[in-house]
């Protein structure tokens, strides 16, 4: 229904903007995690293990400056949305969505400690990804598997390989669609 009532600008400029903007942050987020790995592959420093000399503000925490830094905020708040958008489309946890003016106690409170779990756990996901090296004030950097090489190498690879899965199959599935619904209105 919003798509049909949307404005012209709204179909033609807005949606496609915005859709190129999330595939923008994806192919980012990829490309740092690759660089990541080859990091990892290359200089034991790159393990996300906690920052013992580096006070805040004498450091710069990205090779880029302050436009690395803001980068790097932009992709943990798209890795915060993104990760709460897929845990609310999985199918374990749909029925745990919110309903306006019909949302009993229990599922509210089921609502705030899975968005407790989920804050919590992105600061060590975005570490355990290279997309930072901040570490906070609950310095996420002394869990002991943050240590072993093995972990992080498999863990940044299966985000890596499966994120671009899911790019290319959504990317794939838009282009053939619109392949089959112009070659199939024309004959």
């Amino acid at each position: 229904e919003l798509r049909h009532q949307a404005s012209p600008w709204q179909r033609n400029v807005g949606y496609p903007l915005a859709m190129l903007g999330l595939l923008a942050l994806t192919g980012i987020s990829v490309l740092i995690v690759c660089f990541h790995v080859l990091e990892l592959l290359l200089d034991d420093a790159a393990m996300p293990r906690g920052i013992q000399d580096a006070s805040l503000g004498q450091v710069s925490f990205s090779i880029f400056g302050s436009f690395g830094a803001a980068l790097q905020v932009v992709l943990i708040f798209y890795l915060m949305v993104s990760s709460v958008v897929g845990f609310y489309s999985s199918p374990l946890f749909t029925r745990l969505l919110p309903e306006r003016q019909d949302t009993p106690l229990t599922k509210i409170i089921g609502n705030c400690v899975s968005l407790l779990v989920l804050s919590s756990a992105l600061p060590v996901f975005s570490r355990t990804l290279g997309i930072t090296r901040f570490d906070l004030l609950g310095d996420f950097g002394r869990f002991n598997w943050l240590g072993n090489f093995y972990i992080i190498f498999l863990y940044n690879m299966g985000f890596a390989g499966l994120t671009t899965l899911c790019l290319v199959k959504r990317v794939s599935w838009a282009v053939q669609a619109e392949l089959i619904c112009t070659f199939g209105e024309g004959s």
